[in-house]
């Protein structure tokens, strides 16, 4: 792992939700020490309407981002490859580090229901940047 400038790829289905905001709270938390990527294996359209609205209450706008195709090239660029209900879809390749985190998946649900998926990838993130031995920035909001 680079330790000047670790690489984190976060991979859902859509890639319009989960993996979206586990980047999203990555980069912002880390100062943007962390490298982040995020990919689905089978991308929708567009962002969640209801995971956007849930980020800007935290202060981060994601209205730029568009869904993208998990690549093996985005796998063998990062160090820790984060799966969020994508199953067996990502590829493997020894001598990365995979993480699983099951979470509900916000498709089709309001921003009611969005704010414990994000509130709960918010922590982990938190967590995962102590892992990988960088200090969170204060608080988005």
């Amino acid at each position: 792992m680079d330790t000047e400038r670790p690489s984190v790829l976060f991979v859902c289905i859509h890639n319009a939700g989960r993996s979206q905001m586990g980047a999203a709270y990555t980069h912002h938390l880390s100062g943007g020490r962390v490298e982040v990527r995020s990919a689905g294996s089978a991308p929708a359209d567009s962002i969640n309407p209801a995971v956007r609205e849930a980020l800007l209450e935290d202060g981060i706008d994601i209205s730029a981002e568009k869904p993208k195709i998990l690549t093996t090239e985005a796998v063998e660029a990062s160090d820790v490859v984060i799966t969020m209900g994508c199953g067996d879809t990502c590829p493997y390749f020894p001598g990365k580090r995979y993480l699983d985190w099951t979470l509900d998946d916000p498709a089709g649900q309001g921003v009611e229901a969005v704010r414990p998926i994000r509130d709960e990838i918010k922590a982990r993130v938190r967590t995962l940047l102590g892992e990988l031995g960088i200090d969170p920035v204060d608080d988005v909001v």
